[in-house]
C-alpha cells in the first residue's frame, strides 16, 4: 500500500495515509472526501561515508555493536 499525503479541501488539514486501490481515502478530521493529493518529500538515502559513520557512532555510545564486526568493535572502543 503506498503512502499518500492528503490536503482536505473541506478543513484545510494536511495528512498522510495508507491507500489502498480499491479505498476512496477521506480525512481523519471531518472524514469528508474531497481531498487533494500533495508532492510527499522523499528522503535521500544515507550512503554518504559521514552519515554512516555518524549512525555508527550514535549506535556505539546506545550500545548496539550487533552489526559491526570484531575488528571494528576493537576500533570503536
Amino acid at each position: 500500500m503506498p503512502m499518500y499525503d492528503y490536503r482536505c479541501s473541506a478543513c484545510s488539514q494536511a495528512f498522510e495515509l495508507l491507500v489502498r486501490s480499491s479505498t476512496v481515502p477521506a480525512c481523519p478530521h471531518c472524514q469528508s472526501t474531497e481531498l487533494q493529493r500533495q508532492v510527499s518529500l522523499t528522503a535521500a538515502p544515507g550512503t554518504s561515508q559521514a552519515l554512516i559513520a555518524a549512525g555508527r557512532r550514535a549506535a556505539a555510545r546506545e550500545g548496539h555493536f550487533s552489526n559491526y564486526s570484531k575488528a571494528d568493535r576493537a576500533k570503536i572502543k
